[in-house]
């Protein structure tokens, strides 16, 4: 059996984050037992493209989109996250942790 690679593992947490919640990059990574790769993460999110994993659901320690650069068009990750009801004001989640998913606890 193929051993999967980290970007991998990432991408399987990412694809379990619910509709309308978010997680951040340091959450997954230490959900991994990486806790210390949260920029991996967020280089494994800016590839994740054609993997239909829903990246705009990731974003940092403090809620703010620091992965919409990635994305096409100019709001397009804050829209996503708007439509799935999570609340965006200035590039940044307004009550974050209302709407934060935490692996390590959620997925036991």
């Amino acid at each position: 059996m193929e051993e999967k690679n980290f970007f991998d593992k990432v991408y399987e947490v990412a694809k379990l984050i619910p509709y309308g919640r978010v997680t951040s990059y340091g959450a997954i990574a230490k959900y991994l037992g990486a806790a210390r790769s949260a920029r991996m993460v967020g280089w494994a999110m800016n590839n994740s493209g054609a993997k239909e994993v829903p990246a705009h659901r990731v974003v940092n320690r403090v809620g703010v989109l620091t992965g919409k650069q990635h994305f096409d068009g100019t709001n397009l990750m804050q829209q996503l996250l708007e439509n799935e009801g999570v609340e965006v004001k200035d590039n940044q989640i307004v009550d974050f942790q209302k709407y934060f998913w935490d692996p390590a606890k959620e997925l036991i």
